[in-house]
C-alpha cells in the first residue's frame, strides 16, 4: 500500500549489513528483517543514511531493495537520495516496481538558500514522477541544509507527492507545532510527520501520525 498522509506507526531505520571485504552481506539481511518483524515494527526504511547507501553501486541498491521487499510483508521506503536526478529516478521507479510504498529524498548539502531548496525538490519530484509518494527528510545536523517551516510549507504545497516529513531536526519541536498550526488554520494540507531525534543513540524509531502533536 503506498504512503498517504494518513500513514502511522513505527517505521525502523534499518542499516546495510556488509561482509567483512565490502560486499553485501545477504544472509545478515534475511536476519535483520525477521529481527524487526519479531519487534513488531509496522514499517521499515533502507538506504537511508543510516543505510550508508553511499557506499553501494546502483546494482547492489537496488539488491538490497528487492531482497528487503521479498521478504517483509510491511511498508517500505527507500532512500533514492543521489547526487543526480537521473540516478534518483532509476532506484525510485525500480524501488516502486519492485512493491516500495514509497521513497525518501533529502537534500544535498550543497543547498544553502530558501529558493535553491524549494527548487532542488521540485526538480527532484519531477524526476521521479507524480505518481511516487514520497518523504522529505529533514536533516540540519548532518546535511547542513536548514529547512524553515516555511521553506517546508512550499515544498508540501508545490509537490502533491510530498506525503510525509521525516523530522530530525534538534530541538523540533517548536516547527512540528508550526507545522501542525498551520494544518488547523488550514493553509497546510495533511501530512504526516515521522519523528527520529528523540531515539537518536538507537537503531530504530519513526513514530508518525497524521495530527500527532
Amino acid at each position: 500500500m503506498p504512503l498517504t498522509a494518513n500513514t502511522k506507526g513505527v517505521f525502523a531505520i534499518a542499516p546495510t549489513p556488509f561482509l567483512a571485504d565490502g560486499s553485501l552481506d545477504q544472509t545478515s539481511i534475511d536476519t535483520m528483517i525477521a529481527f524487526y518483524e519479531g519487534c513488531g515494527v509496522d514499517g521499515l526504511t533502507i538506504l537511508g543514511i543510516m543505510g550508508e547507501a553511499p557506499k553501494l553501486n546502483a546494482g547492489e541498491a537496488l539488491d538490497v531493495v528487492k531482497r528487503v521487499l521479498s521478504r517483509f510483508r510491511k511498508p517500505v521506503i527507500v532512500g533514492v537520495s543521489a547526487p543526480g536526478f537521473a540516478a534518483m529516478r532509476a532506484l525510485a521507479r525500480s524501488s516502486m516496481d519492485a512493491g516500495a510504498a514509497g521513497v525518501m529524498i533529502a537534500p544535498p548539502p550543497s543547498l544553502r538558500t530558501d529558493e535553491q531548496i524549494v527548487s532542488y525538490f521540485a526538480g527532484a519530484a519531477e524526476a521521479i514522477g507524480a505518481d511516487v509518494p514520497w518523504v522529505l527528510q529533514d536533516y540540519p545536523l548532518t546535511l547542513s541544509v536548514v529547512m524553515t517551516p516555511a521553506v517546508i510549507r512550499r515544498i508540501v504545497t508545490d509537490n502533491e507527492g510530498c506525503a510525509m516529513l521525516k523530522h530530525e531536526d534538534w530541538p523540533g519541536l517548536e516547527k512540528i507545532s508550526t507545522l501542525r498550526q498551520w494544518q488547523k488554520e488550514g493553509s497546510l494540507r495533511p501530512l504526516s510527520i515521522l519523528t527520529g531525534m528523540a531515539d537518536f543513540f538507537s537503531i530504530s524509531k519513526w513514530s508518525a501520525g497524521p495530527m500527532a502533536p
